[in-house]
């Protein structure tokens, strides 16, 4: 933290709608505050001589002149101190203000029961409710039967918007409680010391320390600022450029100025102190949500696909439905007169609207959301945005950090290295003492010097009390490690104590580690305790070797003696950094240098650019070699990933050998040989420029080969050179890389081979590629600014719980694809075929509307809700990912399962089972078909009531079968491959009790219908004979082994694409069975 005294001069705040849409918070911010911050700022810059009273935003924050006072005025406003803070008894009595907590924006309910009601198909539900309430009247005469169809499509309506809204209120239950697990807290000084407190009890007053990867918890006075400080303010303005801090007011505008941070921003680099003087809804941000109204929300993947699907169908269905009334009005009414009246040709027509809805995928969509909140909540994963999981299930590049997400980002010193002596840190302390001249160690105080004052890391005052491995500490990873070493190490007779150390240094400049200088500066004076005076100032410098080696002129023995750092001393330390980062371990080197005292007064900019001056002829004291281990789950994990088809890179700004040492101890590098880039250089100068780079990727049948590049390599790369990286390499490495090289990275992969990239990372550094990556994942413990940035934030930490969301994403589009391919044979052909033979061929209707209604809306739901409850395929995550672009949710292959497979089996078998039931009464054929108005009183010496009744035990036939006959394409779309053997419902892996509850439920709904007396006397319901009850279930097990048979054969042949031609020779060989079966049975 940079202690410069300012120029006494003063300066010139998630819900989710199911079915069709979800709200991500952030975006909602993005989009609504961008614009309002816009405009308030120039609204303010005309109102800053306006005073007024009024609830106007831009006239509360005209009013802010925090950044308008100089630093000892914004202590005294404010009732604070720059080391001591608020007292315990201020903080008490300021707490009475409320929480600091920005209060959600008012959702407009009138608006989500307004989609619940008519959103999904039940817009063709009101069409169709309206359509049947016109045909019971005026249209045609009143019938029980009409206005009990107008009642049900009611019901359903009331039905379906109750069951979306219970959904909504489920999920969003569910994602809060999610997001409640995200702790956001702040570092405060309170009571003179550095604490760590929730960042909802901030109060005004508090001073908020603040360090690279912070979020801005309330709107503060910056009162201290290293001279590198820089904001992220994109949440506000819309703008990804770094803003730079200042202490003085840059603009009256506090809006525009530089000196306030402003709550929900983000500290990206640098460090400083701020004053709070805004909490919760006072602030900017808080002001800015009140200001944008109510929530926004936006289709994901899938339900953009499905609201694809759901036009498509109702377009059709609205088609099918006007062309059925239209032949009606110019062919039928005319040329059959008596065939229908106005009234029945409307209702018989209502079919081809029912027909087509899959009224159970929206609910599907909707459950398939729940379902994924509550499975990621029991993996404490937050999932910011649902498409997110969906998107996971398309993931075939991980590019994954190092430090923090490979590793554990626990961090402990292992090795100490001077010029001629090396140390393992448990050996320090007895070597020393065992010694008979502990002098000839004293190169152990400069190393302690820098390692303890040279340092981003604090203890957290309230675990002062523990011992040093147990304190909570502030700070990044390394630094932490540092800390701990420096704290704990402790030689009297050399004068090592960091207690000591710290009473008589003065930090005095800073210049934060950033990864693109990849070093971290301190100026610390010694100071006389008694005088209060100077006696000297150092430079303090540590950071990566390879970076730090140039600078240096001099270097430090074990025994505290100086001499020139020669070319055969620069190769020993070398080889000491390869062996260290070739076990694994980062390599820093601690230098330091004499310098004279700064002068004060001077602005921090100007003190920057002295010390890049004075960055020269360093004296390198040494090197410390810092173990972090892989985390336990990763390995495995890994390993999974990978068999899912997915390639994992390593990115990180690590040194080349630690990077690799660690990619090989998860299983990223597997192979001996590992490329650079003049293997590439190689192979881009022969090879031939694709015709896509959509085609840029490995072949399966390609070798696996291991790729290693560093930052300046990734620089240097052409078009030419990534499309054999991105084409060629299964493992890569990308070592000593910059945020911008990473986000580069990530796009040049997303760029080619149709690549869906995931990014996992923890720091500030890795938050471009997290906002470039198609999925950002952040660990819990990382940066604020990089779970902003991410997509979904592994509270936990836990790199097991990617795997396991891939897998999630591939089951939901699985299990909605056999949903869809479940619900369209029955619903979208077997009913409209009834109603296409009626107005095409003068039929009597087979199924009537009441019953088409009541099948979609209950048979069909019923069992194909426990389709969203199947567990995954056992080859789920060996599959090739599925790419986003070209693998949709409905395409030609399930249109052709449905339609000449599964449907083509189905409804002959119900029609036939209709012939069958009329020829058992001595109607054949052709005196069932074709007759139009001929049906009526004495055709074929029948009364119109024998005939009546005919049709309506026929139609029950013709439903039973249908709602019995789906139990085969139920059992068989479980599956792609595998046999129900392997696989049945009751027991084993892939145990889903749900199928059998669906099937019982859809048999004692058609029992209810066909012997409720209420459904007899309204819908004319009919008992049916036994054998109709029976042979029904011969066709579904008839579907069911065909649709083995077809399994058994593409297992046998995996690579041969004849599927299609196997569906059509058992399709028409089942059929011929059926028309045979009619013929037969005549």
């Amino acid at each position: 933290m940079t202690e410069i005294t300012p120029s006494p001069e003063p300066g010139k705040g998630y819900g989710i709608q199911i079915a069709f849409v979800f709200y991500s918070s952030t975006q909602y911010l993005v989009e609504l505050t961008t614009n309002r911050y816009r405009t308030l700022s120039v609204r303010i810059e005309e109102k800053q001589t306006v005073s007024k009273s009024s609830p106007d935003p831009a006239d509360a924050i005209a009013s802010i002149d925090a950044h308008l006072l100089n630093v000892e005025d914004v202590y005294t406003r404010y009732s604070t101190h720059p080391t001591v803070g608020l007292e315990l008894a201020a903080v008490r009595r300021k707490e009475r203000d409320g929480k600091n907590i920005i209060s959600p924006p008012p959702t407009v309910y009138w608006k989500k029961t307004l989609n619940y009601i008519f959103g999904g198909f039940n817009f063709l539900m009101w069409i169709a409710f309206i359509l049947t309430i016109l045909s019971y009247q005026p249209l045609g005469p009143p019938q029980a039967f009409v206005l009990g169809v107008a009642v049900l499509l009611l019901l359903v309506i009331v039905i379906s918007a109750a069951f979306y809204a219970l959904v909504d209120w489920n999920a969003s239950r569910i994602m809060k409680s999610i997001k409640s697990l995200i702790a956001h807290e702040a570092a405060v000084i309170r009571d003179g010391n550095q604490q760590i407190i929730q960042a909802a009890d901030i109060v005004v007053g508090d001073i908020v320390v603040l360090s690279a990867g912070d979020r801005v918890p309330a709107d503060m006075r910056v009162v201290q600022a290293s001279s590198d400080l820089r904001f992220d303010r994109s949440l506000l303005t819309g703008e990804s450029d770094m803003i730079p801090g200042a202490l003085d007011a840059t603009s009256d505008n506090a809006l525009e100025t530089r000196n306030l941070a402003l709550t929900s921003t983000f500290v990206v680099q640098g460090t400083c102190n701020g004053v709070v003087f805004a909490t919760g809804d006072r602030t900017v941000m808080g002001r800015l949500v009140k200001m944008s109204g109510e929530t926004k929300f936006k289709l994901t993947t899938i339900q953009r696909e499905v609201w694809f699907f759901t036009k498509i169908i109702s377009c059709l269905a609205l088609f099918f439905f006007c062309l059925s009334l239209l032949l009606y009005g110019v062919w039928l009414r005319t040329t059959y007169p008596g065939f229908d009246t106005p009234s029945s040709a409307i209702v018989n027509s209502i079919g081809c609207l029912t027909a087509f809805v899959p009224q159970g995928l929206p609910i599907c969509v909707a459950l398939s959301l729940t379902v994924i909140a509550r499975r990621m909540a029991k993996r404490q994963v937050l999932v910011k945005n649902l498409a997110t999981i969906e998107t996971l299930g398309c993931m075939s590049v991980l590019c994954s950090d190092k430090t923090g997400t490979l590793t554990a980002g626990k961090m402990m010193v292992e090795n100490i290295a001077f010029l001629d002596d090396t140390f393992g840190v448990e050996e320090i302390t007895e070597r020393v003492t065992k010694a008979s001249d502990p002098s000839v160690f004293s190169a152990f105080k400069a190393l302690h010097q820098i390692a303890r004052l040279c340092n981003g890391a604090k203890f957290d005052a309230a675990t002062n009390h523990l011992p040093v491995q147990d304190r909570a500490i502030k700070g990044d990873p390394t630094d932490t490690a540092l800390l701990r070493f420096s704290e704990a190490l402790s030689i009297p007779e050399l004068g090592v104590d960091s207690n000591t150390l710290q009473q008589d240094h003065q930090k005095q400049f800073e210049i934060p580690f950033n990864s693109r200088n990849k070093w971290m500066l301190s100026v610390v004076s010694k100071v006389n305790t008694v005088e209060k005076q100077v006696e000297s100032t150092w430079m303090l410098v540590k950071g990566a070797p390879d970076v730090l080696f140039p600078s240096c002129g001099s270097v430090l023995q074990s025994d505290g003696t100086v001499v020139p750092l020669t070319s055969r001393a620069m190769q020993t330390f070398a080889t000491l950094q390869e062996e260290w980062s070739s076990r694994g371990q980062r390599v820093l080197a601690l230098c330091r240098k004499p310098i004279e005292e700064i002068k004060t007064g001077l602005p921090p900019n100007d003190v920057e650019d002295l010390m890049y001056l004075e960055m020269c002829n360093l004296t390198l004291v040494g090197l410390v070699g810092i173990c972090d281990p892989p985390r336990s789950d990763v390995s495995p994990s890994i390993s999974i990933i990978r068999r899912a088809g997915v390639r994992v890179f390593m990115v990180t700004g690590d040194f080349k050998l630690t990077a690799i040492a660690i990619a090989r101890q998860v299983g990223i590098i597997t192979q001996h040989i590992v490329d650079t880039i003049q293997e590439v250089r190689a192979a881009a100068s022969e090879k031939v420029k694709p015709e896509s780079l959509s085609l840029v990727k490995p072949s399966d049948d390609d070798p696996i080969r291991s790729l290693v590049l560093t930052g300046e390599d990734v620089a240097s790369l052409t078009s030419a050179d990534w499309n054999v990286i991105v084409g060629t390499y299964t493992e890569i490495v990308f070592a000593r890389t910059t945020p911008d090289q990473k986000m580069r990275i990530v796009e040049e992969i997303k760029a080619r081979g149709d690549n869906t990239v995931a990014v996992t990372g923890d720091g500030v550094n890795d938050a471009p590629a997290l906002k470039a990556a198609d999925i950002g994942v952040a660990m819990g413990s990382g940066s604020d600014v990089a779970k902003e940035a991410a997509a979904l934030i592994l509270l936990n930490n836990d790199f097991a719980s990617i795997p396991v969301a891939i897998e999630m994403g591939r089951l939901v589009f699985d299990n909605l694809k056999k949903v869809t391919l479940y619900l369209m044979p029955a619903g979208s052909y077997a009913e409209f075929m009834a109603v296409l033979t009626n107005v095409l061929l003068g039929m009597q209707i087979p199924m009537n509307s009441y019953q088409q209604v009541c099948y979609c809306i209950t048979n069909d739901v019923i069992m194909s809700i426990s389709l969203m409850y199947e567990k995954p395929e056992s080859d789920l995550m060996q599959r090739r990912p599925r790419n986003a672009r070209t693998d949709r949710l409905t395409d030609w292959r399930l249109f052709f399962h449905v339609y000449l497979f599964y449907g083509l089996m189905l409804w002959p078998c119900a029609m036939a089972m209709w012939f069958l039931y009329m020829h058992q009464h001595g109607l054949s054929f052709f005196d069932v078909i074709l007759t139009y108005n001929k049906w009526g009183d004495g055709w074929q010496g029948y009364s119109a009531d024998q005939l009546a009744q005919f049709v309506d035990v026929g139609q029950c036939i013709y439903y039973v079968t249908v709602a019995i006959g789906q139990y085969g394409t139920l059992l068989s779309v479980r599956n792609r491959r595998v046999s129900i053997l392997q696989s049945n419902p009751l027991w084993g892996p892939r145990r889903n009790l749900l199928v059998l509850v669906g099937m019982t439920g859809t048999v004692l709904i058609c029992i209810v219908n066909l012997y409720g007396r209420g459904f007899q006397q309204v819908f004319n319901t009919r008992p049916i004979p036994g054998m109709f009850w029976g042979l029904p279930y011969t066709f579904a097990l008839g579907i069911l082994l065909m649709d083995e048979s077809r399994k058994a054969i593409v297992r046998k042949y995996p690579k041969v694409r004849f599927e299609v031609e196997l569906e059509l020779v058992f399709t028409l060989s089942l059929v011929s069975y059926c028309v045979a079966g009619v013929v037969n049975s005549k």
